[in-house]
């Protein structure tokens, strides 16, 4: 079953007027399960109830079970349009800096052609300091994994075998980096949230710890209280490994990083 109602068509040419939004498709769900907020990120509502967390493919995530509350997670990442508005309303630095590659925004300035791609070269703070404008937060590891998954505990979002077609990859590219944040549907996950495998890695709230898994608490994990690194997720166009892509596999990244590879997605808490 689909949760993707169309697929815009792709942005054609480069102009110097930055082209109107294109509409992003909203996954077929009850009206009550679906909201947008504020800053047009597109949340889908993730049931609350427990789900196996970890795959026990790698030493730092073996299978255990959580409890999660009820949370909205972005369908999307967010965009470079999105973060424009952003840097626009706040004043705050543009993602024109990379600490290894070359950054996208030009002289402070996104390609018009690259405005519905996923923003990238963001550090953790400035991930964090985009979702409390947004009025809303990073993911915890464990929402993140729960979405990714599906109702299924899939390995991928898709199923549970590597499929390199459905999700960016360093295989499937061509010459460019990222893809538009709407593109590879058939790598939805079974919560209807899109690209949760490829394209970017995505920034949690979480420090990053080893074992946490081995204590942390049962009921809504928020991970460690303080660490030297940022849980990431999801891997990016630049791997071509299928294990980088499945939904339990953890990545640590410095929180001042600022990489061509990493980007984010936001959630909305129930009350």
């Amino acid at each position: 079953m689909s949760f993707l109602t169309r697929l815009p068509a792709a942005l054609a040419g480069k102009t110097t007027v930055p082209p109107p939004p294109v509409p992003l498709p909203v996954p077929q769900l009850p009206a009550s399960d679906v909201m947008e907020a504020r800053d047009g990120s597109i949340l889908v509502r993730i049931p609350a109830g427990e789900f196996e967390m970890g795959d026990g493919k790698d030493p730092d995530c073996p299978k255990h079970k959580v409890e999660l509350s009820e949370y909205w997670m972005g369908v999307y990442c967010v965009t470079n349009r999105q973060y424009g508005k952003f840097v626009s309303e706040t004043r705050h630095r543009v993602p024109d800096k990379a600490d290894l590659g070359e950054a996208v925004w030009k002289n402070g300035q996104c390609p018009a052609e690259k405005l519905d791609h996923p923003v990238v070269c963001v550090s953790w703070d400035d991930g964090a300091a985009y979702a409390k404008w947004a009025g809303l937060s990073l993911p915890t590891e464990a929402q993140w994994e729960k979405a990714a998954r599906g109702p299924g505990g899939l390995i991928y979002p898709w199923g549970n075998e590597w499929d390199q077609h459905k999700c960016r990859n360093h295989t499937n590219r061509g010459n460019d980096m990222t893809a538009t944040v709407w593109e590879y549907p058939n790598g939805t996950s079974g919560y209807g949230t899109m690209q949760q495998s490829g394209n970017v890695w995505e920034w949690c709230a979480d420090w990053y710890e080893d074992n946490y898994y081995e204590k942390g608490p049962a009921k809504d994990p928020g991970g460690p209280q303080a660490g030297s690194f940022r849980v990431l997720r999801g891997g990016s166009w630049r791997l071509g490994v299928a294990s980088h892509f499945r939904g339990a596999s953890r990545r640590r990244g410095v929180p001042a990083d600022r990489f061509v590879v990493q980007g984010l997605r936001l959630v909305r808490n129930s009350p």
